[in-house]
């Protein structure tokens, strides 16, 4: 992957907001309802040019296809894997919003719980269909070439984020499970960077995990299991170079307490012993700004790149360039300036049709990501 030679990249997480017709098409397709196949392709290439000039314009150096195809961030599986069933189980919910139920019900009321259709496993995972990943692979390399991007990057659901939010009903335990996954994400995998795209694997299940699945077990317990998918995570990225991969850790991209997030001393690690070079994290929002202090202590491999986030995903306010260039200046110190590449705390899109940040405002933010790059590389390169 490009890194930092003379001057500061951009980045963001992956997820875009997606247009209506965009999410029209997605909403039938999960549903199950009646719709063309070949006019869905058509809606999707649109889409990810778009995406991709709209990226650039705003100043983003490493692009993405904005997941303009996917549902959801991990749901997406189900229409590309056999053994995924829809059924209508309780959806956990975080135990921060637990804890202030009043709050939690504004925020259902205001239509801010994702509305897509939950998989279950209740059969053998297996590779049904090529063809969506093939798609999303063809749409994003033109639309790169299109707009000129330097470079681009196609997310991933981990095994680990598979896992810990999708319920097994099949696998006898959560080793099989995760196996499985891991033997199929790897064909994702390694399609992607065969492509020439940067591949980015989230997963949030290593920090968001801990307060939904793992609410009522201890540390340990959930720190055990965290191992465990980043252990299926590097079998299946067993033929990715790491230099060819970036991992996104998560809290959660909504707006709420987040009071009981995992301290980031508890699981930086479980994320240095995964295989992508790439660290992408949360940096911005109130709850883990100060967790750079944590950064500038740990014993960072020298082989790493961090892509701390530099702007909120939940908030409508724009932050000022020079609030960004300070954040990717504190990084700097840290790790040096050619192993840091300015990124976002999450995507704008995670889930299609649901998102806190208007679409204009999220470019709006790129921008001021762009520009807070250009003056942190103007001090810290002259």
């Amino acid at each position: 992957m490009k890194t930092s030679t003379e001057r500061i990249l951009t980045t963001h997480v992956g997820s875009m907001p997606r247009p209506q017709y965009v999410v029209d098409q997605l909403f039938a397709q999960d549903q199950g309802k009646a719709y063309d196949a070949a006019e869905f392709d058509r809606v999707m290439q649109r889409a990810v040019h778009e995406v991709a000039a709209k990226q650039v314009e705003a100043g983003v150096d490493i692009i993405s296809d904005g997941e303009m195809s996917k549902i959801s961030y991990a749901t997406y599986i189900r229409h590309r894997f056999t053994g995924f069933e829809i059924a209508e189980v309780p959806r956990a919910t975080p135990k921060d919003l637990d804890d202030f139920p009043a709050y939690k019900q504004r925020l259902a009321d205001a239509g801010g719980t994702p509305k897509y259709h939950r998989p279950v496993v209740r059969g053998e995972i297996k590779i049904k269909d090529l063809s969506p990943l093939e798609n999303d692979i063809a749409n994003l390399l033109s639309a790169k070439d299109e707009a000129d991007a330097q470079e681009a990057f196609m997310n991933a659901a981990s095994p680990g984020v598979i896992a810990v939010f999708q319920p097994n009903e099949y696998y006898p335990d959560d080793e099989q499970y995760l196996g499985a996954l891991a033997d199929v994400m790897r064909v994702e995998y390694e399609k992607i960077t065969e492509a020439g795209l940067v591949l980015q694997v989230d997963c949030p299940d290593l920090a968001l995990g801990r307060h939904i699945r793992f609410r009522d077990a201890d540390i340990a317990t959930f720190k055990k299991a965290a191992q465990a998918q980043v252990e299926a995570l590097n079998y299946a990225l067993e033929n990715v170079p790491a230099d060819r991969a970036r991992m996104h850790i998560c809290w959660g991209n909504y707006e709420g307490p987040h009071h009981h997030d995992v301290d980031l001393r508890e699981i930086i690690d479980i994320v240095f012993s995964a295989k992508p070079q790439a660290i992408q994290f949360e940096g911005a929002n109130p709850r883990h700004q100060h967790e750079w202090a944590i950064w500038a202590e740990a014993d960072i491999p020298d082989d790493k790149i961090l892509i701390p986030g530099t702007l909120d995903t939940t908030t409508n306010f724009v932050e000022h360039p020079q609030l960004v260039a300070q954040r990717i200046e504190r990084y700097s110190n840290i790790v040096g300036k050619e192993r840091v590449i300015a990124g976002t705390d999450c995507g704008f899109g995670t889930f299609a049709g649901f998102g806190a940040i208007h679409p204009d405002i999220a470019y709006a933010k790129l921008g001021s990501l762009a520009e807070g790059a250009r003056i942190a590389s103007e001090r810290l390169w002259h």
